[in-house]
């Protein structure tokens, strides 16, 4: 095939990713229409994820197929955590609760670690990927809104203080997909758990839409 993975990967999941930007509630909290609590309540669902995510990523380090996408300038959860110590106080981990579709998601990624690398590549991709682009959308407008110092508590799970260079650091991640160790029908099989991870990410902003509705 002439296509690069990465390629057919992005263009696969290019309706998933507008739907996820697109979602009622992220519409909602980027447009100024949900207070912190909304803001807070989304922190602790991304916990839920990012714990299953880099609990995975710790015995697939020396995957083949995996292993390649694990760096840690990527890991998130120690600045989740810092965060939610500044939105929910010291006791942030008391009363910590995953929603239904939270824990889905979480349960499908520590699935794929435990039993399908390449499928977890998928997740990692959707995940980490949308960070470093989508997301400081997400921590500009959370500073704006609710007087977060730039780059600082309460936001620096948007903040990659050890990849100067995103851009840069995009081109080696999709390097490292058009390499993936994988044939085609796998590489099928990792575009549908892309879309899949799409899906399950979507399901949880329906699920924070019940608990924070629009407003009027």
């Amino acid at each position: 095939m002439d296509t690069p993975f990465s390629t057919l990967l992005r263009a696969a999941s290019r309706d998933a990713h507008t739907e996820v930007e697109t979602s009622t509630f992220m519409s909602d909290l980027l447009g100024g229409r949900l207070c912190v609590d909304a803001f807070t309540r989304y922190t602790e669902q991304l916990w839920f994820v990012y714990r299953a995510l880099e609990d995975g990523a710790h015995a697939l380090r020396d995957d083949p197929v995996a292993g390649p996408f694990i760096r840690p300038e990527l890991m998130r959860l120690a600045e989740l955590e810092g965060d939610l110590a500044h939105l929910r106080g010291p006791g942030w981990r008391s009363g910590l609760t995953a929603l239904p579709a939270t824990a889905a998601y979480a349960a499908r990624i520590e699935e794929c670690a435990r039993t399908w690398p390449a499928g977890y590549v998928a997740h990692h991709y959707t995940r980490y990927l949308g960070d470093l682009s989508g997301g400081q959308i997400v921590r500009d407008r959370a500073e704006k809104m609710w007087g977060f110092a730039r780059r600082g508590d309460g936001v620096r799970f948007y903040v990659f203080e050890g990849i100067p260079n995103p851009a840069a650091f995009k081109r080696r991640y999709r390097e490292l997909l058009d390499g993936v160790r994988a044939d085609e029908v796998e590489k099928q099989r990792i575009v549908a758990e892309c879309k899949r991870a799409y899906a399950l990410n979507v399901g949880v902003f329906r699920a924070l839409e019940g608990e924070f509705p629009l407003s009027a």
